[in-house]
């Protein structure tokens, strides 16, 4: 039976909680303030994220540093691209970022820039969320992309390959599907060190951001075990039935 006299009980503290940087907006034990740049990089390119409201909270998630690391960028949490989105009237080129599919083609990397002629102005849209739901995102918003003209654009994507890490081949912290599949910082650094005049520098300095956030979070998480691929209920019956 538990004592009811209060110099019995513990006196131990509550736990604290994590204390996080007022800059980066991450725990103090993994900041990025020393990598991402104190001026945010300014681009031709102005960058707008659809932020599926399943990744706002995730502390993997890679959008938030985009938005610490370049300046045209706007983010809006939604399931699909609203035509209120657009804030800005000026003329722009607009792409998004998908792979083709075989009724959508998409534009390479290698062929964006000629595509779009040298346009000064560029509009970069990205749905940010897992594979499934960035499916789901680019479905819903089809006519509002249609209506402005937006062009596909990708990057190299092999869906017959096995799916890896987003950040580092030695690193698995989150699995794709099929190998090619990147993060939300990843894919925009990659667009604009191909489209922008100074795009190689661009691309190194976002791409550092990335890697620092991987390295000091590989710490304190557990990497993903990559899972066999289970066989179907019928699949083991019919293997169980050779084996007897």
């Amino acid at each position: 039976m538990e004592s009811d006299d209060p110099s019995s009980r513990s006196n131990s503290p509550p736990p604290q909680r994590r204390r996080i940087c007022g800059n980066c907006d991450r725990p103090q034990a993994v900041c990025l303030c020393h990598v991402i740049p104190t001026t945010p990089i300014t681009t031709n390119t102005r960058i707008l994220i659809i932020h599926h409201p399943h990744e706002a909270h995730h502390k993997l998630n890679t959008a938030r540093l985009l938005t610490k690391s370049v300046r045209h960028v706007t983010t809006h949490l939604s399931r699909k691209l609203l035509h209120s989105h657009f804030t800005d009237q000026s003329p722009f080129a607009t792409i998004y970022l998908f792979p083709p599919s075989p009724t959508t083609p998409a534009v390479t990397l290698s062929d964006l820039k000629q595509t779009l002629n040298n346009h000064d102005n560029v509009l970069l849209i990205a749905f940010d969320a897992t594979w499934k739901h960035a499916k789901e995102m680019v479905k819903a918003s089809e006519g509002v992309l249609e209506s402005v003209g937006a062009i596909r654009a990708c990057l190299d994507v092999d869906e017959n390959l096995t799916g890896g890490s987003i950040y580092d081949d030695e690193l698995v912290l989150r699995k794709e599907p099929f190998k090619g599949c990147v993060s939300t910082l990843e894919a925009v650094a990659r667009v604009l060190g191909a489209i922008e005049d100074k795009g190689d520098d661009i691309e190194r300095v976002l791409i550092g951001v990335l890697r620092e956030m991987v390295r000091l979070q590989a710490g304190f998480l557990k990497p993903v075990k990559l899972r066999p691929k289970l066989l179907k209920k019928s699949k083991q019956n019919e293997m169980k039935t050779l084996l007897e």
